[in-house]
């Protein structure tokens, strides 16, 4: 039997049929060899095709909802951050490394968010354990005795207090704390161990000079600021010598650790490794 069909008579300016011919070709839809502006419509109509400009996302679209993911998952709500990043993967029009990186995070088993659970485990002051899985691979545990979130740069990070320090870098002053990245937890238990009060902390002072002596913005963490014959004194209590580093090696040479002596030191041999690295052969 022959499917009966209503005739459709459209008035449309010169060189329109040609434009629809064009994007019936490119779409496949055809009548024998020839491209099918009428089978085009019925596509259309039937939601079948998007026929203007694919939809893309810009540049600064991009790292807005990459930062958007970052929070949601930070937060626990894993399967938004998920649709997020499908939407990223699907109209981002992305570099290859960033969009297999993006297409991984998608792939992967949907967990548990642990932000919900860090923080019931602070407000009850409930030492816990974290079993974490860093940056190279590696399984590791440890009993967080006490615990903050905190936003370091662009993302929040678990910072504990814990006894498990045999692989710390940090000076003795600071080797229990420890940092971790929320998306790389993967199991939280409560532990019989003693609820501390408080991180270790250390109160260092460094110098601010030339421009940056004025256009320096106190940090919550200063506890100290005075200018004398045009150097600017800064002292500020650290839990976390990583991130101190990160923010006064942007300040160059017009920034100088004065005490202590150990996160002096410490900062020196980074320095001097990196000028190593551009200086031998």
């Amino acid at each position: 039997m022959v499917r009966k069909k209503e005739t459709l008579t459209l008035s449309v300016p010169p060189g329109t049929k040609e434009k629809l011919d064009a994007i019936a070709d490119r779409l496949g839809i055809t009548w024998g060899t020839k491209p099918s502006s009428s089978g085009l419509i019925t596509k259309i109509a039937e939601q079948e095709f998007e026929v203007a400009l694919p939809f893309a996302l810009s540049t600064i679209q991009v790292q807005a909802l990459r930062q958007a993911v970052r929070d949601l998952m930070d937060a626990g709500n894993i399967e938004e951050a998920k649709n997020v990043l499908t939407l990223l993967v699907d109209r981002g029009n992305l570099e290859a490394p960033l969009r297999r990186d993006l297409m991984r995070q998608v792939s992967q088993p949907t967990d548990q968010g642990w932000r919900t659970k860090v923080d019931q485990f602070i407000a009850d002051q409930q030492p816990f354990r974290v079993i974490y899985t860093n940056s190279q691979g590696a399984a590791l545990e440890f009993i967080a005795r006490y615990a903050e979130i905190i936003f370091y740069e662009k993302r929040h990070f678990l910072q504990i207090w814990c006894d498990e320090t045999s692989d710390s870098t940090d000076i003795p002053e600071l080797k229990h704390n420890r940092c971790f990245r929320l998306d790389r937890i993967q199991a939280l238990l409560p532990s019989t161990e003693e609820w501390r009060g408080s991180f270790d902390s250390v109160e260092v002072t460094f110098n601010l000079t030339g421009w940056l002596a004025k256009a320096y913005e106190p940090k919550l963490d200063d506890i100290q600021d005075q200018t004398l014959d045009k150097i600017r004194h800064i002292t500020r209590r650290i839990i976390n010598p990583f991130w101190f580093f990160r923010e006064i090696i942007r300040y160059d040479k017009d920034c100088e650790i004065i005490a202590p002596d150990s996160v002096r030191q410490q900062f020196r041999q980074k320095i001097q490794a990196l000028s190593d690295r551009y200086t031998n052969p």
